[in-house]
């Protein structure tokens, strides 16, 4: 009698928190709960030795390296987590992938306040008409600077943790400051 191993607290908080990023991903701008607070179950959920990573808080290296993912300069990763921003520059250096090979631009992964702060338009794909999202704590010139970048199908994709709280923006998102 063959029996199906039943799986560890480890993977079943792993499979939520990447099933919350899909759905996150697929419905943009509507908040989703993490099983976790913060970056820890996306990290756990994303990485693993194939992976690129570059992070700008080193309070994540030890969950990061736990992944056996390797380090990267951020033009290079697959993953970046950007922590609390105070400034756009570093989206001029994030992967955005080729024309051949536009799944090559990063995921992204910045803390802001969902819920709270300056109110944006969402719209495209997965948006049913819009949707209006408010994010607390981003840069001066952070939507410019993301718009600056795109060049659909090539760019990267966001993800905002608020404690629990995670929004997710596919690179076909628009966004607009309302």
């Amino acid at each position: 009698m063959l029996a199906t191993p039943a799986p560890s607290p480890a993977e079943t908080r792993d499979n939520k928190a990447f099933d919350t990023l899909l759905w996150t991903l697929s419905r943009p701008g509507l908040p989703r709960d993490l099983p976790e607070q913060g970056e820890g179950s996306i990290i756990t959920a994303l990485l693993d030795r194939e992976c690129l990573v570059y992070a700008a808080d080193p309070l994540l290296m030890p969950e990061i390296m736990r992944t056996g993912a390797e380090l990267a300069d951020i033009d290079k990763a697959d993953h970046v987590f950007l922590g609390a921003m105070a400034t756009s520059d570093p989206l001029a250096d994030i992967a955005i992938g080729s024309d051949c090979y536009p799944d090559d631009g990063a995921t992204v992964i910045i803390r802001a306040g969902v819920g709270s702060g300056p109110a944006l338009r969402l719209t495209g794909p997965g948006v049913n008409g819009s949707v209006t999202l408010q994010l607390e704590g981003l840069p001066d010139g952070f939507w410019k600077a993301r718009a600056a970048r795109l060049r659909y199908p090539m760019g990267f994709d966001l993800f905002f943790v608020d404690g629990s709280r995670v929004v997710g923006l596919p690179r076909s998102t628009t966004v607009e400051e309302i």
